[in-house]
């Protein structure tokens, strides 16, 4: 799927037109990666890199045109449980026209900080940019759900609290991969701002962005170690929940044994104590009841 859009008035704005200064390719079928390579002189190779979700953000050259790869989480939808998953996206930036190449449909241009802008380049910092705020909104997002499951599972005796933080710290990491190559990327683009010729006010986007990026590392960094010293705390929880567990049944078990062997002693089918005596049943109902108080007497002062 191609949309076409152009720089007027600051803003980006959509066009009804096959090319345009600006192309986003959304999961481009064969015929769109054809005209990609044939039309557009992209390579293959990084081409199908824009598509992949285990290829590293990175920059490189081609005669007539700089090609980025950066990352970028994937949309979350309730149907993937708690895994949080990442994606590739492909940015060829030529003289006059800025080609995006994505696996999935998104609004790119959404958002108050592409409501000024006024060149190609501009507007691919700002589309790294919109990525570092899509990592900001989902880590705040697993943070809130970590701290609902982490009070769930100290109530709680099940496992399956314990895989929700497994995917949730599995996520982290993929987070923690991306963020990192993606400060890569950024530092070889401010290395190389003279070769994407960036002006003076891109290049101080750019070092904002260094940072911003910095810092979102350092908070998916300090969740991921949040969430993996306490898997080992909330194992323990789910262990002793258990025991505790266990020690109620075992004592229900024990108080019904008690007055179960008094009642079936009695119930024997030969000569026995109290076989003739008019209040027998009263009788041994009493000393199972008796048996039980006792029972409970011994536990409650074992306890102490």
């Amino acid at each position: 799927m191609l949309r076409v859009y152009a720089l007027s008035e600051r803003k980006v704005v959509e066009l009804q037109e096959q090319i345009g200064p600006i192309m986003v390719f959304v999961a481009p079928n064969e015929e769109e990666r054809r005209r990609l390579i044939s039309e557009f002189k992209i390579d293959e190779h990084t081409l199908t890199s824009s598509l992949d979700p285990d290829e590293l953000a990175r920059l490189e050259f081609e005669p007539d045109h700089a090609a980025i790869i950066y990352k970028r989480p994937k949309n979350y939808y309730s149907e993937q449980g708690l895994a949080f998953r990442v994606a590739s996206s492909g940015i060829f930036l030529f003289k006059e026209r800025l080609i995006v190449v994505q696996p999935e449909d998104i609004n790119l241009f959404d958002g108050k900080h592409f409501n000024r802008i006024s060149t190609l380049r501009e507007t691919l910092l700002k589309l790294i940019y919109r990525s570092l705020l899509h990592f900001l909104e989902h880590l705040k997002i697993i943070n809130s759900i970590s701290e609902e499951v982490e009070h769930q599972i100290n109530t709680s005796m099940e496992n399956s609290f314990l895989i929700n933080l497994f995917a949730l710290e599995k996520s982290l990491v993929y987070y923690l991969n991306a963020l990192n190559t993606n400060g890569v990327l950024l530092e070889r683009l401010r290395n190389n701002a003279v070769k994407m010729e960036f002006n003076q006010d891109d290049q101080e986007y750019l070092d904002d962005l260094i940072v911003e990026n910095s810092q979102c590392y350092r908070q998916a960094e300090i969740y991921s170690n949040i969430l993996a010293s306490l898997m080992d705390a909330r194992a323990s929880i789910v262990g002793n929940n258990l025991n505790v567990l266990m020690k109620r049944l075992n004592i229900i078990t024990i108080g019904i044994m008690v007055p179960t062997f008094v009642v079936s002693a009695f119930s024997m089918n030969i000569k026995i104590p109290l076989s003739t005596h008019p209040y027998a049943f009263w009788i041994i109902m009493g000393m199972a009841v008796v048996s039980v108080a006792g029972f409970m007497v011994f536990w409650r002062s074992g306890k102490r």
